[in-house]
């Protein structure tokens, strides 16, 4: 079993090598809750999860995907577990469910590509590039 934490992953420089550290390669459709999905939004809605380390780790990591320096995330952020939770973590309140080193902020689009195994290419804004003449007409180039 590998063991993640933030701590290694921060020593990764890049997103794709991030995304590679952080995917876990499941499938669609694939239970993490099961029947007991109200035991994972319970925790979510939990006090000490809303106060204190959700808006913790999205500081920590400056609203970054993955905490990677300029690539921010827009819309709702997602702190997604390096290491997966289970029902009996949260039942037996295993402080690993609460551990910022088992924590990192993701997107929406990166955390689904973490679990379903997207490429991290899938995942990144493409960036900004400046408007050329006839850039849309390769035949007047």
């Amino acid at each position: 079993m590998i063991i993640r934490t933030y701590t290694e992953l921060c020593k990764l420089n890049t997103f794709e090598e991030r995304f590679e550290y952080a995917k876990l390669d499941g499938r669609v459709g694939e239970e993490t809750f099961g029947r007991d999905r109200w035991l994972n939004q319970a925790l979510y809605h939990n006090e000490y999860w809303r106060k204190v380390v959700r808006p913790a780790i999205i500081t920590r990591d400056g609203g970054y995907d993955l905490g990677v320096y300029g690539l921010e995330i827009v819309g709702y952020v997602i702190l997604h577990h390096l290491n997966p939770i289970t029902v009996d973590q949260v039942e037996n309140h295993d402080p690993l469910v609460f551990d910022f080193e088992n924590l990192i902020s993701v997107s929406d689009k990166t955390h689904r590509a973490i679990h379903y195994g997207l490429p991290s290419d899938a995942c990144l804004v493409k960036p900004y590039s400046e408007r050329r003449p006839n850039d849309t007409c390769p035949w007047r180039r």
